[in-house]
This record gives structure tokens, C-alpha cells and sequence, in this order.
């Protein structure tokens, strides 16, 4: 019988994001494994003749867990039969909504939900992209992710980081206007510590702030490389002690945008230590 494992990561600031296959992943592992939140994946990873079961899997599971949901896109007949058997589920932490394309999507999926779950919006196409700023204002949104695969797909795209710096920048920025956290980037499909070290490292850069993740090796590589290094925790430490010992008096034009990001590191890196 599964029980509930808390995440010590709050949603908006969760690293990992880690997708299990609904009809046939092994859910207790998953949530005993390093991520710091789980998506138990009824869409893409669920062939259509097995939707209904693996939905009956997911919700008895959750009666006794807790973990988010990737439902299958607004455009589809599975779609309302996700949404009516899910709303009310004891362990739904929220949704992600695949395939978000407008603001009424994401409005729609909140309400039909109950008003109160939380929703991912995972923009995966050229048109999500080209909405992405109502999207991340739409009611419910909590963040917004990026599939990026199916992106690539999409517009026909490699993926090349240079390529990819568009959707992401755009993702980045809505998120900003909106005042969401920062998005969820994209899996990397590879067992490689030193290349998924450098995907997350780019993901960082870009200004996303956490990933998606398709296995239980992945996590922990992605939740170091996604918080405050130990240098930059040190010298937000020095920088707030020395703020503090000259009665926060500012110098110069440097001092306050500093103590944003020092105080931003250290309540990361608090965080995340908890």
C-alpha cells in the first residue's frame, strides 16, 4: 500500500519534475526517489486504449499519495474524463495540462477542476509559444513548462541550444510578466551525468528554474545543478553579514540589485537545505 511522502520542495520552487508512465510506471518509487515532485503522466506515455484504466490506476493511487497529474490536452475526448475523474482525488497536488495553447484552456481546466488545483501549463507548440504571456495569466496557472520535444515537432526545429533559445526566452520572460516563478524546461534524454549537468546548466542560464525528468537518475543531478552553488552561498552570506554590520546603508548604484540576488540565493539555498 503506497503512503504519502512529503515533498520538502514547495511547487513554485521545485527542481525536478519527474514524468512516470501511468499505466505501468512503478509510482512508490518515484516517490521515494529524489525529485522533488512527481507526474504521474496520463498523456503522451499512455497508448488511448488504456487511457480509462490507467486514469482508475492514477486515482487509486492517490488515495493514499500525493502527486501531479499530466492530463491529456484540451483538444481531446480525454480530456473531460480526466478533469471528472480526478477533481475531488485526495493526493492531486495539481495538474499539468499538456499542450496548452490559450489562456482558455488553462481557465477552463482550473474551473472544471473545482477552483482550487493548481495547474502546469506545458507549452509544446508554436502557437502556445506565440501565447505564452496570456497563457502565464490565465486563472489557476501555477508555472509554465516546456515540451520541448514536441516543439521541435511542431515548428520542425533541432535541438540545438541555439535554437531553442526563443522558445525558452519567451517562456522565460512571460512567466516574468505574469509573476509566476520560472518555467519548467524540458527533459534530457540521457543517462550521461556530464551531459545533463550541462542541459541543466543551459536550462539555468536561460532563466528556467526547474526540468522535467524522465527517470529516478536524473533528479539529483538537476536538483544540484539547479540550486545556489556553494560559492555563490558564500558570498551572499558575506554580502548580507557586511550589509547588516554597516546598518544596511547603501554605497552605491551596485549595493541594491547585489542585495536582491543576495538575499534570493539565501532564500533558495534555505530552502532547499530543508
Amino acid at each position: 500500500m503506497p503512503s504519502t511522502i512529503a515533498r520538502s520542495v514547495t511547487p513554485e520552487l521545485s527542481r525536478s519534475w519527474m514524468l512516470v508512465n501511468a499505466a505501468q510506471g512503478d509510482f512508490d518509487a518515484a516517490a521515494r526517489s529524489d525529485a522533488d515532485q512527481v507526474i504521474l503522466d496520463l498523456e503522451d506515455a499512455v497508448d488511448p486504449r488504456g487511457k480509462g484504466a490507467a486514469r482508475e490506476r492514477v486515482c487509486t493511487w492517490l488515495d493514499t499519495a500525493t502527486a501531479w497529474v499530466r492530463i491529456n490536452d484540451r483538444t481531446t475526448r480525454f480530456w473531460s474524463d480526466d478533469i471528472d475523474r480526478l477533481r475531488g482525488a485526495p493526493g492531486l497536488a495539481g495538474v499539468m495540462l499538456a499542450k496548452a495553447e490559450t489562456a482558455a484552456q488553462v481557465s477552463e481546466t482550473f474551473d472544471r477542476l473545482g477552483g482550487h488545483t493548481p495547474v502546469i501549463a506545458l507549452i509544446e507548440s508554436a502557437v502556445g509559444v506565440e501565447n505564452a504571456v496570456e497563457i502565464a495569466r490565465a486563472r489557476g496557472v501555477l508555472r509554465l513548462a516546456f515540451g520541448s520535444g514536441d516543439y521541435r515537432h511542431d515548428t520542425g526545429t533541432a535541438a540545438d541550444d541555439a535554437v531553442m533559445a526563443y522558445p525558452r526566452s519567451r517562456l522565460v520572460v512571460a512567466s516574468r510578466v505574469a509573476e509566476l516563478p520560472g518555467p519548467i524546461d524540458g527533459p534530457a534524454v540521457t543517462d550521461d551525468v556530464a551531459v545533463l549537468e550541462a542541459k541543466t546548466a543551459t536550462s539555468v542560464a536561460f532563466g528556467l528554474t526547474g526540468k522535467l525528468c524522465l527517470n529516478a537518475s536524473q533528479p539529483a543531478v538537476i536538483n544540484r545543478v539547479a540550486s545556489p552553488s556553494s560559492e555563490d552561498t558564500a558570498w551572499a552570506t558575506d554580502f548580507l553579514s557586511e550589509f547588516e554590520a554597516r546598518g544596511r546603508v547603501v554605497r552605491d548604484g551596485s549595493d541594491p540589485p547585489r542585495l536582491k540576488r543576495a538575499e534570493k540565493i539565501a532564500r533558495l539555498a534555505a530552502e532547499y537545505r530543508s
